[in-house]
């Protein structure tokens, strides 16, 4: 075999492997398929609840807070003195819950350094990273290191606040309200809040407003 069509053979197993699905995801899968098979788990419910919690529990359900935030001023402050209480008028449930607003001299961010406690009915599932012991433990001690990381550059005059996540206490970050936005409404507000932002590990949401038109 000539190194060219070594090179071929490479190229096409690189394209073939590129649209498989990723090995946890096979692992899933396949577990899944058993439990049908031994009719433990219907399919149709399993497809409801994946699409529950990245629709309905999702971070949907945070942006769609973080928006009515922005538009409706005596909503923010009910949200800041209670978020458990004022969630509750957009048909929210979230006991012990407190919000925390970014501004140009404050940025905010989550973390649970025991475990990994989160408001799952707000924002979904956790990602990852969120759940490892290196997030946890540098969010604390560097949290200007662990920004960068995630591409947020703060200027030394821009305050961190760390906020620890309990099992009695939840937080959720509200984003800063991107400029150019004057006039939109909830839904579209809502569609550039990402899960990030409300984690505190993204800052800038301008970056969504051409794609929201």
């Amino acid at each position: 075999m000539t190194k060219h069509d070594s090179d071929t053979v490479a190229a096409i197993h690189h394209e073939l492997h590129s649209h498989l699905p990723s090995e946890p995801a096979l692992r899933t899968k396949a577990l899944e398929s058993l439990l049908v098979e031994k009719g433990m788990v219907d399919s149709a419910t399993v497809d409801a609840w994946i699409e529950a919690y990245s629709e309905d529990i999702g971070p949907k359900n945070g942006a769609r807070i973080v928006a009515r935030f922005w538009v409706d001023a005596a909503f923010a402050g009910r949200l800041l003195e209670d978020a458990g209480e004022a969630i509750k008028e957009l048909g929210y449930e979230h006991d012990h819950l407190i919000a925390v607003e970014n501004t140009p001299q404050v940025h905010n961010i989550v973390v649970c350094t025991l475990c990994s406690c989160y408001p799952t009915p707000l924002l979904g599932m956790p990602p990852n990273w969120y759940k490892m012991a290196a997030y946890r433990a540098r969010a604390v001690r560097d949290p200007r290191g662990v920004l960068d990381e995630f591409g947020v550059s703060l200027g030394p005059d821009v305050e961190i606040r760390i906020w620890d996540s309990t099992a009695e206490i939840r937080y959720i970050v509200i984003p800063q309200r991107p400029g150019g936005t004057e006039g939109w409404d909830e839904a579209r507000l809502a569609g550039l809040v990402t899960r990030n932002a409300m984690i505190g590990t993204d800052r800038d949401l301008s970056a969504g407003i051409a794609g929201a038109d």
